[in-house]
């Protein structure tokens, strides 16, 4: 289903991330997960793109076999850094052949250790130039669609890490919904008021699609750390800091402060009429489930 379909038929939309496996006992640990999270009946789930495509075939192999053994509607990342024109291209019509509908177009994360890597040797140096392929590509007559494929994009409530004047990073953002963008998934975020600012600013910048916020859990201490790594640097409230130092380092503890963090978030958000949440499950699914239990989410 093309998602300008699901956000009109299901606001607000609630969706999941995962990100391929490499391992066979890591596949099957996924697949249960995803089991678990298919009978919330979630309104899509994405499959994340290793840094500079480093989990391309894994990726492929994740959104097919999803496609073709579940209910649910993935939406495969697609990523500027390290691709050609030609791959691109062969990526969309082996979606396109398996009647996957929807991308989320993303510039992409250099690989580790790849910090000298020319960006303007990439075919697409920026997702507005990804997101105009696709477009283009979208005119093929290719999709099952006769739209083409839905396109996503990021969007970024606390700023984005390279880009620090917050007007010219409205101008990028506005930029890649004018190329033809649908929606926006925000990064993680902590503190809803960063995503409401973000919010009122693209409104005031004409950017009119459909905003839906992104919001990853708390796990661990560890995982706490690791999230901040994986936003560029998100912001941590103090107060959810205070929440966890009072746990000790207890680990049940911890959890449960984040589940409960997350939910008090979640809650906000939908009270304020947001248009989707967009959970970072860490292909993790009792996190998610307890928050669905909390808010009264369950969709089926």
């Amino acid at each position: 289903m093309h998602i300008n379909d699901i956000i009109g038929k299901e606001k607000p939309t609630i969706s999941f991330e995962f990100f391929p496996p490499k391992t066979e006992k890591s596949s099957q640990s996924l697949f249960e997960c995803i089991k678990e999270l298919e009978d919330l009946d979630p309104s899509f789930v994405s499959i994340t793109y290793g840094a500079g495509g480093s989990t391309r075939e894994l990726t492929h192999e994740l959104v097919v076999r999803i496609k073709d053994s579940t209910s649910l509607t993935p939406v495969p990342h697609l990523t500027c850094v390290n691709h050609t024109e030609e791959e691109i291209f062969s990526i969309l019509e082996k979606y396109a052949e398996h009647g996957i509908s929807n991308v989320l177009a993303l510039r992409g994360d250099l690989p580790a250790g790849s910090t000298a890597h020319d960006r303007s040797n990439d075919a697409f140096e920026y997702a507005s130039d990804l997101v105009e392929y696709i477009q283009k590509f979208n005119g093929s007559g290719k999709c099952t669609d006769p739209r083409g494929f839905g396109i996503g994009v990021a969007g970024f409530p606390e700023g984005h890490p390279e880009t620090p004047n917050r007007i010219l990073e409205m101008d990028h953002l506005k930029r890649k919904v004018d190329s033809g963008a649908d929606y926006i998934c925000t990064q993680l975020f902590f503190d809803n008021h960063d995503f409401y600012d973000f919010k009122e600013r693209c409104r005031i910048s004409g950017i009119s699609v459909p905003i839906i916020a992104g919001i990853m859990p708390v796990t661990s201490a560890k995982g706490l750390l690791r999230m901040a790594e994986l936003a560029a640097g998100a912001r941590i409230p103090g107060k959810l800091l205070k929440a966890i130092d009072r746990c000790d380092g207890d680990t049940e503890s911890i959890k449960r402060v984040g589940i409960q963090y997350a939910t008090e978030q979640c809650s906000d958000l939908l009270n304020n009429g947001v248009d989707g949440i967009h959970f970072y499950t860490l292909n993790r699914s009792d996190a998610t489930k307890g928050i669905f239990q909390s808010l009264g989410l369950q969709r089926k």
